[in-house]
């Protein structure tokens, strides 16, 4: 099922436009989320940002007026070629590192050649691990829920030092480019967006 992200103040409207195309829609509340089911069948299911849970009633407006992100929480992207982690008070971001790190390219070359290109490819990735990590235990202290990004193995290459063992990474998963300053803006719009499932009859 197509998931799509949903900035709380264009809620209702996305709401309308779904009606709009499918027919009459009756909303529900259920398993912490706001869903709907429209006369052709159609159908959505609706969740708050940051492992946020619903129980409130089922109107779209009551609906994205939930969506407030926590007092302290996080963004981390990393992939190969750089890094960006945040830390956030409510939706002002308060502080952030971007990095970039040159990590070799695959080569077409055999035998010893390419042995000596994959393990220093594989330092180079480890230390740009090391210091997304370094920039990550600093930024993140006191942070216990982080929204993350960019490529699945690097991620979790970054999460496995023990400095961050109190954080908790919450959904949606953002599948970001190498992180530079607009990519690290637009990921922590992402992360308090609405997360939508929709099935279309």
């Amino acid at each position: 099922m197509p998931l799509v992200l949903v900035p709380p103040r264009r809620w209702e409207r996305w709401v309308d436009n779904f009606t709009a195309s499918h027919g009459a829609t009756e909303l529900s509340v259920a398993g912490g989320g706001l869903a709907g089911r429209a006369a052709d069948g159609s159908h959505f299911e609706a969740r708050l940002p940051l492992a946020l849970s619903y129980d409130g009633p089922a109107q779209a407006a009551a609906f994205a007026a939930a969506a407030v992100p926590p007092d302290v929480w996080g963004v981390l992207l990393v992939r190969k070629g750089g890094f960006a982690v945040a830390r956030l008070n409510g939706a002002e971001m308060v502080e952030h590192k971007i990095g970039q790190r040159h990590v070799q390219g695959r080569t077409k070359a055999g035998g010893q050649s390419q042995q000596r290109f994959a393990r220093r490819r594989g330092n180079q990735a480890r230390q740009a691990y090391e210091a997304a990590a370094d920039h990550a235990a600093r930024i993140l202290t006191g942070t216990r829920l982080v929204v993350t990004g960019g490529d699945h193995a690097a991620v979790d290459a970054v999460l496995d030092d023990p400095r961050l063992a109190s954080l908790t990474a919450v959904g949606p998963w953002l599948a970001v480019p190498d992180p530079r300053r607009a990519v690290l803006d637009a990921a922590v719009a992402d992360a308090q967006s609405l997360a939508v499932t929709v099935v279309n009859a």
